[in-house]
C-alpha cells in the first residue's frame, strides 16, 4: 500500500470512530469535556495499541494529522447533534461500522510493512479495529460490543480474511481494501438488521435426575 493510501485510511478511521465516540458520549448524555475524552479514546486506543504491540513509532504522535482529524471529527459532530438534536443510534452504529472496518485494513497493513506474516497480520487488525470501541463502552458503562452474541470482532476476522484472499492472488491494493471494507461494514450492520448471531457454545438445562 502506498503512504497516501495508508494516511487517507488513517485520517479516515479516526474521523468516523471520534464521531462513533461522541455520538454514544451523546446518547448518555456525558457533558463536556467527557465527550472528547470517550471519542478521543475511541478514536486512538486501537491504533494505539497496535503500534506498541508492533513496537513502532505511535501514529498520532509521529503523524500528528491524525490527532487534528480525530479533533476536528469531534467539533463537526458536536455541531450536528446541537444543531439537529434528533440522532438515532442508526448514525452511531453505521459510522462505528465503517471506522472499524477501516481501523481493521490499517492494522493489517501495517503488521504487514513491519514483516509479520498474514495471521499475525489479521489478528493484529482485529486488535485495531476492536479495541477503541471495547475502551469507549467500558467507560460509558455499556456491555462491549465484542462480548455480545453477535458479529463483531468476527467481521473484522472475515474482512481480514478477504483481504488476506485478494492479496494471495495479486490484485490492486484497492480492491484488496473494498473488499475487505464491504464485507466488515456489512457483516456488522446486517448482524443488527437481521439479527444475525454467532453461537459458539449452548447452555443446556441440567435437571435433577432422582432414582
Amino acid at each position: 500500500m502506498t503512504a497516501e493510501y495508508f494516511m487517507v485510511l488513517g485520517l479516515l478511521g479516526v474521523a468516523f470512530f471520534s464521531v462513533a465516540g461522541a455520538l454514544l458520549g451523546y446518547e448518555k448524555s456525558i457533558s463536556g469535556f467527557g465527550v472528547v475524552v470517550v471519542a478521543t479514546v475511541t478514536a486512538l486506543g486501537g491504533g494505539t495499541l497496535r503500534d506498541i504491540l508492533l513496537d513502532k513509532p505511535i501514529f498520532w504522535i509521529a503523524t500528528p494529522e491524525y490527532l487534528y482529524s480525530t479533533y476536528a471529527a469531534i467539533i463537526a459532530t458536536i455541531f450536528f447533534v446541537r444543531y439537529l438534536p434528533h440522532v438515532n443510534n442508526y448514525y452511531f452504529l453505521l459510522v462505528d461500522a465503517i471506522g472499524m472496518a477501516l481501523f481493521n485494513i490499517m492494522g493489517i497493513e501495517k503488521a504487514l510493512i513491519s514483516g509479520t506474516g498474514m495471521v499475525i497480520a489479521i489478528t493484529m487488525g482485529i486488535t485495531t479495529g476492536i479495541f477503541g470501541g471495547l475502551i469507549r463502552d467500558v467507560i460509558c458503562r455499556e456491555v462491549p460490543s465484542v462480548m455480545r452474541n453477535e458479529p463483531y470482532a468476527s467481521a473484522c476476522l472475515v474482512g481480514g480474511l478477504v483481504y488476506a484472499a485478494l492479496f494471495t492472488i495479486e490484485v490492486d491494493y484497492i480492491w484488496c481494501i473494498l473488499g475487505s471494507l464491504f464485507t466488515t461494514v456489512f457483516l456488522r450492520l446486517g448482524s443488527l438488521k437481521w439479527g444475525w448471531h454467532l453461537t459458539i457454545f449452548r447452555k443446556k438445562d441440567f435437571k435433577d435426575q432422582r432414582e
